[in-house]
C-alpha cells in the first residue's frame, strides 16, 4: 500500500499515519479478537458484541476517509497525476473483493439472523473460504498445513490470554478489589458521562505504556463492574473499550502499529514522522468516542434488532 500512496503523491506523514490508524479498525469491525476477549471476561454475548461493532466500525472508517479526502484537497490536490484505470482493471479489482465480502456476509449474516452461533458461523466462514480457494486452484496440502499451524498458534495464544485473564479476575474477586473500587466510585456520585470521561483519560494514559491485550486483561475486571453499576450498558461498554484500545495501538511510545509501519517502510525515515501522521486520527477517534457516549444507540441499535436473541 505504501508504494502506491507514494506514487500518487500523498504527503509521506499522511500515508504512514493512515496505514497505522487504518490498521486499528480490524479490532472493531467483526469478527474481532478484542471483542471476543471482552465477551469472555464479562460473560456477555459474543454475537451481540460482534453485531454492535458493525455500525461504529463503518462510521469510523468513513470518518477516516473523509478526513483523508479533505486534507488532500486542502494540501492542493494530487501532486502526481496517474492515468485513470481502465474498466477492465476496475472490474478485476471489484471481482477480487467478492470472496472476502461473501465470507463476511455469511459469517455476520448467520449470527445476525440467529442461524448460527459465533463458533458455527466461523466454521461456515472456513468452509466458504476453502470453497473459494478450491475455485482459484490454491487449495494445496502446503496451504492447508500452513493454515492449520497458524490457526493452532493463534488459538493457543488467545486461550492462554483468556486463562491468564480468568486467573487475574478470580484473584481480584477473592481479594474484593472490584467490589471495593465499585463502592468507592459509586460513593463519589459521578454520573455515567462523567465516569466515562474520566475513563477516557485513564485509558489514554495506559495506552502510552501498555499494549492492547494487556490493557484489556488488566482493566476490564475492575472497570466493567464500575460502569455497569453506574448504569452503563455492557454491550456498549465493550465497544467503548475497543475504541480506547484502538487509540492505544497508535499512541507512543508503545503503540504497536507505529512500529509495524516503521518496520515495513524502506526509506530509512524516523518513527516521529508516523507519530505526526497519526495525530489527526487520534483526534478523530476521541471525537467519535464522545459521539458514541452521546448517542449509545450507534452501537446498540443493530444488536437490538437481532433475530433469536
Amino acid at each position: 500500500a505504501l508504494p502506491a500512496l507514494n506514487e500518487r503523491g500523498y504527503p509521506k506523514h499522511q500515508s504512514l499515519g493512515s496505514l497505522a490508524a487504518g490498521g486499528t479498525l480490524g479490532i472493531l469491525i467483526p469478527p474481532s479478537i478484542a471483542l471476543l476477549i471482552y465477551g469472555s471476561l464479562t460473560n456477555n454475548s459474543i454475537s451481540q458484541l460482534f453485531v454492535a461493532g458493525v455500525i461504529p466500525g463503518l462510521l469510523l472508517t468513513a470518518c477516516f476517509m473523509i478526513y483523508i479526502a479533505v486534507a488532500h484537497v486542502m494540501a492542493g490536490g494530487p501532486r502526481t497525476v496517474l492515468p485513470p484505470p481502465t474498466w477492465r482493471d476496475r472490474f478485476q479489482a471489484l471481482f477480487a473483493l467478492i470472496p472476502p465480502l461473501v465470507i463476511f456476509v455469511i459469517v455476520m449474516g448467520s449470527i445476525y439472523f440467529g442461524i448460527a452461533t459465533p463458533t458455527e458461523s466461523a466454521a461456515l466462514g472456513v468452509v466458504t473460504a476453502l470453497g473459494f480457494a478450491a475455485l482459484e486452484r490454491q487449495l494445496t496440502f502446503a496451504a492447508l498445513h500452513k493454515a492449520f499451524v497458524r490457526t493452532a498458534e493463534l488459538t493457543g495464544m488467545i486461550l492462554l490470554i483468556i486463562v491468564g485473564a480468568f486467573v487475574l479476575n478470580l484473584t481480584l474477586s477473592l481479594l474484593g478489589v472490584a467490589q471495593i473500587m465499585t463502592q468507592w466510585v459509586v460513593s463519589l456520585g459521578l454520573s455515567l458521562t462523567s465516569l466515562l470521561l474520566v475513563m477516557i483519560g485513564f485509558y489514554l494514559i495506559l495506552g502510552c505504556f501498555l499494549e492492547v491485550l494487556s490493557i484489556q486483561v488488566a482493566t476490564i475486571p475492575i472497570s466493567y463492574p464500575i460502569v455497569t453499576a453506574a448504569g452503563g450498558d455492557p454491550i456498549w461498554f465493550g465497544i467503548f473499550i475497543v475504541l480506547m484500545s484502538e487509540i492505544a495501538m497508535i499512541t507512543p511510545p508503545v503503540g504497536m502499529n507505529l512500529y509495524v509501519v516503521q518496520g515495513v517502510r524502506q526509506d530509512g525515515g524516523q518513527i516521529g514522522e508516523i507519530m505526526r501522521g497519526t495525530i489527526p486520527f487520534v483526534v478523530i477517534m476521541l471525537a467519535f468516542t464522545l459521539l458514541l457516549i452521546a448517542f449509545p444507540e450507534l452501537a446498540l441499535w443493530l444488536p437490538g434488532k437481532m433475530i433469536g436473541v
